[in-house]
């Protein structure tokens, strides 16, 4: 049985909310509340829950009603409109929503997430409290060699050997580390004290011997707009694998169940989608008359060639 990724504290105190029910005049939605506070396991220890929402597929026709007028109503269905909006890129209705997620993870991805500097962020302080001894220690089948054409990016798989050597240096290092840091501090991670006879280290200086594999937390509010120009970006097979599996959480387990029509809408015109330049569309019109086409260096660059094609799953 998986252990439960939230703390007794953070387990109680859960427990305790959800157990009090509130009367409300605002709209709400019944899915996302059955999720409410509880924990969706990401990776080995980490998680995303929802803590708060605001609005609904409603609020976001209801304010693109406030400025195309009254007529809007008779020409589009809500669904119709929230296709529109999303098609043509206006952006200012779906700021009327907003959600704050409680999330679990890994250091390094953290210091990837938080480049998108359009949220609210608290994060948990090891200023003023003991890391918890949780790390990252991937799946072997994530233990894949550097890429040859992608310095951001993985290739083939490790052999057998390779990786079970590298799933025992990471967690040898991470458990050292770790010992190490509850040696320093002369605390155990439930803060208290190992040695009566020692001072330990301040906690601001013990935690930077511990590797980016530790797991931090944080509070992270953000409006829809910018979260889906969020999940655009990290739901995309370029994307690190664990932050991926971040963001395929929220669409699948979060936004689908909060927005189901903003949720069509996101995967048709963003995920499902593709942007093209103007020389890569002019390509495509003459692909679609029939004309067979070649790369020409003096049209297109090489790298828009072939991320055209690519796109297109046209095998040169």
């Amino acid at each position: 049985m998986k252990k439960n990724p939230l703390t007794d504290q953070q387990q109680s105190e859960i427990d305790d909310i959800r157990s009090t029910s509130f009367q409300t005049l605002r709209p709400t939605v019944p899915k996302l509340e059955e999720i409410l506070y509880i924990p969706l396991p990401v990776l080995d220890h980490g998680f995303i829950r929802v803590v708060d929402y605001m609005g609904d597929d409603a609020a976001i026709v209801q304010a693109a009603r406030v400025s195309y007028g009254k007529g809007t109503k008779r020409t589009r269905d809500d669904s119709g409109l929230i296709n529109y909006l999303m098609r043509n890129w206006h952006t200012s209705p779906f700021e009327m929503c907003e959600i704050k997620l409680h999330i679990k993870l890994p250091i390094f991805i953290a210091r990837q997430w938080i480049r998108h500097r359009t949220a609210n962020v608290n994060e948990y302080s090891a200023r003023y409290s003991v890391l918890d001894n949780e790390f990252y220690i991937p799946d072997a089948q994530q233990l894949r060699a550097q890429s040859s054409n992608n310095r951001q990016g993985r290739g083939d798989l490790l052999e057998s050997d390779e990786a079970n050597k590298v799933l025992s240096i990471l967690q040898e290092d991470a458990l050292n580390s770790y010992s190490h840091y509850e040696e320093m501090l002369n605390e155990n991670f439930s803060g208290e004290t190992i040695d009566e006879n020692k001072t330990g280290l301040a906690r601001e200086l013990a935690r930077m011997n511990l590797s980016l594999s530790f797991y931090t937390q944080w509070y992270w509010k953000i409006d829809l707009h910018n979260l889906m120009h969020f999940l655009r970006l990290r739901a995309d097979a370029h994307a690190q694998w664990e932050i991926r599996e971040y963001a395929d959480v929220i669409i699948e387990q979060i936004l689908k169940p909060w927005l189901p029509i903003t949720y069509d809408a996101f995967l048709n015109y963003r995920l499902g989608g593709m942007q093209l330049s103007e020389q890569q569309l002019l390509i495509v019109k003459r692909l679609v008359t029939g004309e067979e086409i070649k790369h020409n260096p003096e049209e297109i660059s090489a790298t828009e060639w072939r991320e055209l094609m690519h796109k297109l799953e046209i095998k040169e």
